[in-house]
């Protein structure tokens, strides 16, 4: 087994906010200076760093973040792009390399910058203009491929729930997460906080401009920049210390055109032998609020464990760094209470990755 020996992340900020004239390594080298320091080790000790990020367009992220934080030059750098599943899934390779025996040490997580991201251009072999984008291709076809606001409403209808009900979770996200701490947060520019936790109310939420059918500004998240990492060692790094063993990870597709559904059989295969019931806490990622809505529901997780905290329609959305924040938050919430925790996560093209939690008491 591998286990998180440390586990840290920035605020989060909404683009064009205290973040907003950082680069994603900016932001990234704080919080593995942090992570160095809670575990006692240094800079020598790391394999490898692996680095989920997607608006970046191309270049090596996670080359630069391992430059900028003084790591080793032997240490290459590997930057993914799974999207919304990025965080989670860089985590679960650099478990997957532990146990493998390449490496005893590795940094995994994502950085993301809505505010500093490059312009997208799609050009044309006929000699037209190129064209400015925002969404990448999820599939190759296109009435199978919505935009993610559409896809939420388009969940919210198949599963029956409400413009009120999600309202009402966006809600309860911003009241938990105003009674929370965090924390796993490092200082940068001066954030000690997420700073786009308000109090909502039924008001202010029926006023949110409307984005698609049942989707508004208020039940999904905003964009944002952030960056997280967790420290994944081998059972021999680990031993005497504590850390939260990665008990189970999965990431599994399903249908293009519903993403916001696609958590719940990955979520289903890392509880295979564990009791929803049983589990102390569950992070289930708030892009939209239908989503986490869906995935508590399908996945029948207690409500009262889910994002105990609040989650991310309370913080915003960098997503690269999304899937970590919620493992980050977990970890934590598991070294104040030991046992066993969830945390899970959509993305576009259909894809959701789950991954199980265990501390000791």
């Amino acid at each position: 087994m591998s286990h998180i020996l440390a586990a840290r992340r920035s605020a989060v900020a909404p683009r064009n906010g205290a973040f907003a004239t950082l680069e994603p390594h900016d932001i990234a080298t704080p919080v593995i200076d942090a992570l160095l320091a809670d575990a006692g080790l240094a800079p020598e000790d790391i394999g490898e760093l692996i680095l989920s990020n997607a608006l970046g367009a191309g270049g090596n992220p996670a080359r630069v973040t391992a430059l900028a934080a003084g790591l080793p030059q032997r240490v290459a750098g590997l930057t993914i792009d799974r999207q919304c599943a990025g965080g989670l899934d860089a985590l679960l390779l650099a478990a997957a390399m532990v146990q493998s025996g390449l490496h005893e040490v590795v940094i995994a997580g994502g950085a993301e910058s809505y505010s500093r991201r490059p312009q997208r251009l799609r050009s044309f072999a006929d000699g037209r203009p190129p064209e400015p984008y925002d969404q990448a291709r999820f599939t190759p076809w296109p009435e199978r491929d919505p935009g993610m606001a559409e896809a939420a409403d388009r969940l919210a209808r198949d599963q029956g729930i409400s413009r009120e009900t999600q309202d009402t979770w966006a809600i309860e996200s911003h009241r938990k997460a105003l009674a929370a701490t965090a924390p796993g947060i490092v200082e940068i520019a001066g954030l000690t906080r997420d700073p786009f936790t308000r109090a909502l109310t039924p008001r202010l939420c029926a006023r949110a401009p409307q984005v698609h059918g049942t989707i508004t500004a208020a039940n999904m998240a905003v964009a944002a920049d952030a960056a997280a990492f967790v420290l994944v060692v081998s059972e021999r790094v680990a031993q005497g210390r504590q850390s939260a063993g990665i008990i189970a990870g999965r990431t599994l597709g399903g249908p293009p055109d519903m993403p916001g559904l696609a958590p719940v059989a990955a979520i289903e295969a890392v509880l295979e032998g564990t009791p929803a019931n049983t589990l102390i806490s569950a992070e289930i990622m708030e892009a939209f609020a239908v989503q986490a809505i869906a995935c508590q529901q399908g996945a029948q997780l207690p409500r009262e464990i889910v994002n105990r905290d609040g989650g991310a329609l309370a913080r915003g959305h960098p997503i690269g760094a999304s899937g970590t924040i919620l493992a980050v938050d977990l970890f934590h919430q598991l070294r104040k209470t030991p046992g066993t925790g969830l945390a899970a996560i959509a993305s576009a093209g259909g894809l959701g990755t789950a991954l199980l939690l265990r501390t000791q008491g």
